[in-house]
């Protein structure tokens, strides 16, 4: 997919996979000091920790909300995942805003709707999305993630030019 942003996500919100675009069109979730040491982003870790996804998340309560509550149905179906704990503890440590989603008890399965970005490089896009999950195993829970615009928009014409400016980086190289 090159027209598409296209990620797998796991039940702890690791980015496990992606394509050029999506990393593209999160290149500052990948610039972020919360990557972890093999530099995978974690879009939980990302929202509650990095000041600056406000900036790139118009719609940063709803984002908020939408991982909070994919996180408490990961809770609820695998409670003995201790790096899932963790993950919850250090959030609610560090994030007033993350303690607050938690305490709201929210349960969300959710597998289309729409995302507002502020990308740095190309400006404000309105993409819909359509998750799926992925059959890996009984116990493992991966969910593909596609972003697309709308046809005929200045969304689409700027998720095109992102997808070019995507296309001609190397691919060790990362988008600055």
């Amino acid at each position: 997919m090159t027209r598409s942003s296209a990620f797998v996500r796991n039940g702890r919100m690791e980015v496990v996979a992606h394509n050029a675009l999506f990393r593209a069109l999160h290149a500052p979730m990948f610039h972020s000091e919360t990557i972890d040491r093999r530099g995978r982003p974690n879009i939980a870790r990302y929202l509650f920790l990095d000041p600056g996804s406000a900036g790139l998340f118009v719609d940063w309560q709803a984002a908020a909300v939408t991982t909070v509550a994919l996180m408490r149905a990961e809770a609820g179906r695998e409670p003995r995942d201790r790096a899932l704990r963790d993950l919850i503890g250090e959030l609610s440590t560090l994030s007033p805003q993350f303690r607050i989603q938690w305490a709201a008890h929210h349960v969300r399965i959710h597998h289309h709707g729409t995302k507002r970005l502020q990308h740095p490089g190309v400006g404000r896009l309105e993409l819909v999305y359509r998750s799926m999950d992925l059959p890996v195993s009984d116990r493992a829970v991966y969910d593909l993630t596609v972003c697309t615009a709308e046809p005929a928009t200045c969304s689409e014409d700027r998720l095109r030019l992102l997808a070019s400016w995507a296309a001609t980086w190397p691919s060790a190289m990362e988008p600055t």
